[in-house]
């Protein structure tokens, strides 16, 4: 506590009170800032041993689904030969409504193999290494277009890929996902008259990541369910309008996850989709 002497004058006074209250607040605020120093190192220790408690349960969770994925389809390999040797062995004594089940219960055995494979695809994704490398992403693009033509030589399929973008990542997973993600924008656009797919390259900002985009001129889908979009087995559209699993979107997102990077989507019911993602690279030059 400061003491002020009887002896000094009104202005001295006054002087040494005003030095007194900002030693006293200068004090106050190098507590505060130590406390807080301690508390954002008592945090950042805390949000490590966080992180590598979930990195370790979904490592766990993974091990779980390709086991569990993998355990079930001997099960169910032998439900759908049993059940095909039945069909074959009782023929023409089926009625119709016995034929009809019959059906059902393969039909219902093929969806079951797809799912299982899509999450043995989804659990090998997540435990693969990651081996970054430079990529040519417009010749990888170009190359699967290529395929997809090839296997659907009736469309109209206008291909509109910007020139020399490369990134550095696993060639590998980043060929998966943009499968998946080429995939979905050829199915959800096949009733167009003429298909319109686009690959490129957002204008990065300064000390900003790339984020590249495939976009399409499909039936797209209500933003207000856009959450759904990356979960698995969850679909914004009928699955007699258009097949899949499910399981597409969240692989892509995991792979863009595992690079350090992020995926959004963008779109409206009936103006077609646009997925931007970056892969945790640096900007170019």
């Amino acid at each position: 506590m400061w003491r002020i002497p009887l002896a000094l004058s009104e202005d001295l006074q006054a002087l040494v009170s005003i030095f007194a209250s900002r030693a006293n607040a200068e004090l106050v605020r190098l507590q505060r800032d130590r406390e807080i120093q301690r508390l954002t190192e008592t945090l950042e220790q805390r949000v490590r041993e966080r992180t590598a408690d979930l990195q370790k349960l979904n490592a766990e969770l993974d091990s779980f689904a390709y086991t569990v994925s993998h355990d079930l389809k001997s099960p169910l390999r032998a439900i759908d030969g049993f059940t095909r040797l039945l069909d074959e062995q009782l023929g023409e004594r089926l009625s119709q409504d016995e034929r009809e089940m019959f059906d059902r219960v393969l039909s219902s055995t093929t969806r079951m193999g797809s799912l299982i494979s899509a999450l043995l695809a989804l659990a090998r994704v997540s435990q693969a290494s990651l081996e970054r490398q430079t990529v040519d992403l417009s010749q990888l693009v170009q190359g699967i277009l290529a395929e997809e033509q090839g296997r659907q030589p009736g469309r109209q399929i206008q291909c509109l890929v910007a020139e020399g973008l490369q990134a550095e990542c696993d060639p590998q997973l980043t060929r998966i996902a943009l499968e998946n993600l080429l995939g979905n924008a050829l199915k959800y656009s096949r009733d167009r008259p003429e298909t319109v797919i686009e690959f490129g390259q957002s204008a990065a900002e300064d000390g900003q990541t790339i984020r590249y985009f495939v976009r399409d001129n499909g039936v797209g889908f209500n933003m207000a369910y856009a959450a759904k979009l990356f979960q698995p087995f969850q679909r914004l559209h009928m699955a007699n309008e258009f097949e899949g699993t499910g399981i597409g979107l969240a692989t892509v997102r995991r792979i863009v996850e595992r690079h350090g990077g992020t995926i959004t989507a963008c779109s409206a019911p009936g103006e077609g989709a646009t997925f931007s993602f970056t892969l945790g690279d640096a900007p170019s030059a």
